[in-house]
C-alpha cells in the first residue's frame, strides 16, 4: 500500500506526463509497444471511432516484456486489435524496435519501403509515456503532423490494471528521468520540467523507485 506522500508524488508525475491533444483524424495511428495492452485497445477503440485507417504496431521485446509477450509486442498488440474487431488489412507490425526512438525511426522507413505517404498520426501509448514520445518523435521524425492519446485513466485506476504498483512507480520515475537524459544523449527534443515534478521525481528516487533508471 503507497503512503499518501509517494502517491502524491506519483500523481505530480502522473498528471504531468498527460498530453491533452485535442482529438482529430489522421492519416495512421502509431501504437507504441510495452508491457500494457492497454495501448493496443486504446488503439483500437480510435480506429472504430474513425481517427484513422491504418494501424501501425510497433515493437520486439524489452526485458519486462519478453515472459508476457513472447512473439513480440507488436504482433501481440495487432492481435488483441483484430479481437477487437480490427480488420487485418488494416494493421501493420514493425516488429524490430527496442526504444522509442526505434519505434518512430522503423515505422517511418517501413512506411516509405511500403510506398504508404503519411503526414499526419496519432501517436497512441502508455499514459505516463505521452512527453517522452512526443519529445521522441519530434526529433527523429520533425515534419509529422502528431497527436498524442492514451487511455484516460486515474493513477488508481491505471496500477489496479497492470497489477503491480511498485511495477508502475519505477516505470513512471523511469520515464520521467529519460526526459532529460534522452535529449541530452540527442535522442529527444528538450522537455521543460516543472520545479514541482522535478522534486517530487527526486522524493520517488530517495525512496527507492529506481530498478527503471537510466544509468548516467
Amino acid at each position: 500500500m503507497l503512503s499518501p506522500a509517494v502517491m502524491t508524488d506519483a500523481l505530480t508525475l502522473w498528471d504531468f506526463h498527460q498530453i491533452d491533444d485535442e482529438p482529430r483524424a489522421t492519416d495512421v495511428g502509431i501504437g507504441l509497444g510495452s508491457h500494457d495492452i492497454g495501448v493496443a485497445e486504446h488503439t483500437a477503440e480510435l480506429f472504430h471511432q474513425g481517427r484513422f485507417p491504418l494501424i501501425v504496431f510497433t515493437g520486439a521485446n524489452a526485458p519486462t516484456t519478453i515472459g508476457v509477450f513472447p512473439r513480440g509486442e507488436a504482433v501481440h498488440f495487432t492481435e488483441r486489435a483484430e479481437e477487437l474487431g480490427v480488420p487485418r488489412g488494416a494493421l501493420l507490425i514493425e516488429p524490430k524496435a527496442t526504444n522509442t526512438s526505434e519505434n518512430f525511426t522503423f515505422t517511418r522507413e517501413m512506411l516509405e519501403r511500403d510506398g504508404i505517404p503519411v503526414a499526419s498520426a496519432t501517436i497512441v501509448s502508455r499514459p505516463y509515456q505521452q512527453r517522452r514520445a512526443y519529445a521522441t518523435v519530434r526529433k527523429v521524425w520533425p515534419e509529422l503532423d502528431v497527436v498524442c492519446s492514451a487511455r484516460r485513466q486515474e493513477l488508481g485506476d491505471y496500477i489496479a490494471s497492470i497489477g503491480d504498483e511498485s511495477r508502475v512507480l519505477n516505470m513512471l520515475v523511469g520515464d520521467t528521468q529519460r526526459l532529460w537524459v534522452y535529449a541530452d544523449a540527442g535522442f529527444a527534443i528538450p522537455v521543460d520540467v516543472p520545479e514541482e515534478v522535478r522534486a517530487a521525481y527526486d522524493r520517488l528516487v530517495a525512496e527507492g523507485y529506481t530498478s527503471r533508471l537510466v544509468r548516467q
